[in-house]
């Protein structure tokens, strides 16, 4: 079905700067664990300020130069209501300096226990609508495995997912509107 390559190598990594015209993540997940995460979580949860993170501002780079190039860069999260702390935290410290940025970042909320009906239950990345790249988690979020599949029908029903995911989010600020629950400094 296609071949493994290694999560955030130099492969993976040029699948996300070089695509040509747009990239699409779906992400499902209500927590991520990843290392560079671990010390902005915990200031966050603690309510102390963002530490200074030069990969993070690489990353910045790379959207906003992206987008300055006309490049479209889109994001959809399925969230389960409430958002965890964790979800939180993305939404305040990465989603909001994403979208600065240049991404499109929009949500899917859901009750516990309901899915949207026509999406998949994995996280996966498309690039210019025809490189599809699955991603394998275990049960603490923590990135396993990353699948380049080369199936036409695959990347075309994962073409359609997203285009279901983006009829159905909602902005991100709009999804934030009202929620005590969640940072009110992404409303304007």
């Amino acid at each position: 079905m296609g071949r493994q390559i290694t999560p955030f190598g130099e492969e993976y990594g040029r699948l996300i700067s070089d695509f040509r015209h747009c990239w699409f993540r779906l992400e499902v997940l209500q927590r991520y664990t990843v290392a560079y995460e671990e010390e902005p979580l915990r200031r966050f949860l603690a309510g102390e300020p963002p530490p200074e993170d030069p990969d993070k501002e690489e990353w910045l780079g790379l959207i906003r130069e992206a987008a300055a190039a006309g490049k479209v860069m889109r994001r959809v999260h399925v969230v389960v209501e409430p958002p965890s702390d964790y979800l939180r935290y993305e939404f305040a410290w990465e989603y909001a300096d994403n979208m600065a940025a240049g991404e499109d970042i929009r949500i899917i909320g859901v009750q516990p226990g309901h899915w949207p009906e026509e999406l998949p239950h994995h996280d996966y990345w498309l690039f210019d609508s025809r490189i599809l790249c699955l991603l394998d988690y275990d049960e603490e979020g923590r990135l396993l495995g990353a699948e380049l599949v080369d199936d036409p029908a695959e990347i075309v029903r994962h073409n359609w997912w997203r285009d279901v995911a983006l009829h159905e989010a909602v902005p991100l600020d709009r999804y934030l509107l009202g929620r005590e629950e969640l940072p009110g400094e992404l409303v304007s």
